[in-house]
């Protein structure tokens, strides 16, 4: 009939309404396989890890070791752009260059941490411009005095310094870094009053701890293998834990009696801000399996850094609290912003 002619036609309202679904369907599947694959591709190229500092430093050195064995797991080659300055200003603007989609990489330190409040008006907000990944490596610093001097234990020191308010020098490298603002943490959670001598290097540092111009320098003891393996300085005390277990019998600050003292430094790696989460969670994993890596750890250890990964909520938290702690301590220090 007619009718039935009409109602099952391929120029029928229902058949075109039908087809016109299926047809919906179809391509809204198509289009969600093709999401899933490209995403199920990444990394399709080369990674880059933009670092704040000079090549062939402990940060630098770690970058490497991490980044070797991160390109093998995600099967992309991971390469390192040493991008050094003051505050990390000018490896921010390289990295945030790079944009949001996960190619792009930066070590981001406690360092990062403390040039938020060092600086007047730092060109990059971390918090709001990168997103964290996760930790990389955690790592401390070491008192050291000259092995011939009278200082053999931290309680010494803290003694003569009573005795001889300012009389007593300690050695840092430049004001604002870890090490300095370490050193300034330590007088006022003591209430010591001795006087703390800045330096351009460790080696200069070293020398002048060495002709007993300073009584103590603190740095990392990577900076200070030499002077400990030939015995030329002595280690009285660690920032934290890290050193304490890499320096055999070498107590922490706290544990040699000064309560509420740490300094725990570290590093980690973040990307762009916008960067996608399942990139992000990703290159979390993938952290992850590296630094559980047991030829990672036992690499690492000998610069003095415990090889950790975290999650992004970690990190993020780790990078506030520093921020408010050594906020605090700049101020306490009078330390003159730059």
């Amino acid at each position: 009939m007619m009718g039935g002619r009409t109602m099952t036609g391929t120029g029928s309202p229902l058949r075109r309404l039908f087809c016109a679904a299926l047809l919906a369907l179809l391509t809204a599947a198509g289009f969600a396989t093709g999401i899933d694959t490209a995403q199920a591709k990444y990394p399709e190229r080369p990674l880059r890890i933009i670092v704040p500092f000079g090549a062939g430093g402990v940060a630098d050195i770690t970058t490497r070791l991490v980044g070797e064995k991160l390109g093998d797991k995600l099967g992309q080659r991971v390469v390192v752009e040493n991008v050094p300055g003051a505050g990390g200003i000018a490896a921010a603007r390289a990295a945030l260059a790079g944009g949001a989609d996960g190619y792009t990489l930066i070590l981001v330190t406690n360092g990062t941490a403390i040039s938020v409040p060092l600086f007047k008006s730092l060109p990059f907000d971390p918090l709001k411009d990168f997103v964290p990944i996760s930790s990389m490596g955690f790592f401390d610093c070491v008192f050291v005095t000259n092995s011939e001097a009278q200082f053999r234990t931290l309680a010494e020191f803290m003694a003569a310094a009573r005795a001889k308010p300012g009389g007593l020098n300690v050695g840092t490298i430049n004001v604002g870094s870890t090490q300095n603002l370490s050193a300034e943490l330590f007088k006022a959670v003591t209430g010591l009053d001795f006087v703390i001598v800045p330096f351009r290097s460790t080696p200069e540092a070293t020398i002048a701890l060495l002709r007993n111009d300073v009584q103590m320098v603190i740095d990392f003891p990577a900076a200070l293998k030499a002077g400990l393996a030939d015995k030329k300085l002595r280690a009285i005390a660690a920032t934290g834990p890290v050193s304490a277990k890499i320096l055999d019998g070498v107590p922490t600050v706290s544990q040699a009696g000064v309560a509420d003292y740490e300094v725990t430094s570290w590093n980690s790696i973040w990307a762009p801000a916008g960067t996608p989460k399942d990139i992000v969670e990703t290159l979390n994993a993938a952290l992850r399996a590296v630094l559980d890596d047991p030829d990672i750890k036992s690499r690492a250890l000998p610069l003095g850094i415990e090889a950790r990964a975290s999650s992004p909520a970690e990190i993020e938290a780790r990078m506030r609290a520093d921020i408010d702690k050594w906020a605090k301590v700049i101020e306490r220090a009078n330390i003159r912003r730059r």
